[in-house]
């Protein structure tokens, strides 16, 4: 990240819905496909990356590919106040994530979902 992230460009990006369920979903998760965030957030493929990319492109995200498939988790450099605005959102709001969160569980543990979708 060359620059820092301040405040204002942080809750910028998580104002919107997609975005924030999928900041969120990666911290539960620590690190999630394309494939599991689409069926998680049930939107399509194109819509979920043009969302990754502008997370990613802000320093919140950072990505690794294994073979055609694309994995993200947070930025390792994400400053300690960024980890706790998440996690503390996370633990917070757990209810409203639910729909998401259960999307995602029911796909099952990873050998399960590399199976469904990757």
């Amino acid at each position: 990240m060359a620059d820092p992230l301040t405040p204002t460009a942080l809750f910028k990006c998580l104002a919107d819905e997609t975005r924030i369920r999928l900041m969120l979903l990666i911290t539960r998760e620590e690190e999630l496909c394309v494939c599991e965030l689409t069926c998680a957030l049930d939107e399509s493929q194109p819509k979920i990356s043009r969302h990754l990319a502008q997370l990613r492109n802000s320093g919140l995200l950072e990505d690794r590919r294994q073979g055609q498939w694309v994995y993200y988790r947070l930025h390792p450099n994400l400053p300690d106040w960024v980890n706790a605005v998440l996690r503390g959102t996370l633990d917070a709001n757990r209810r409203w994530l639910d729909p998401t969160s259960c999307r995602l569980d029911a796909m099952g543990e990873r050998p399960q979902r590399r199976a469904a979708c990757c």
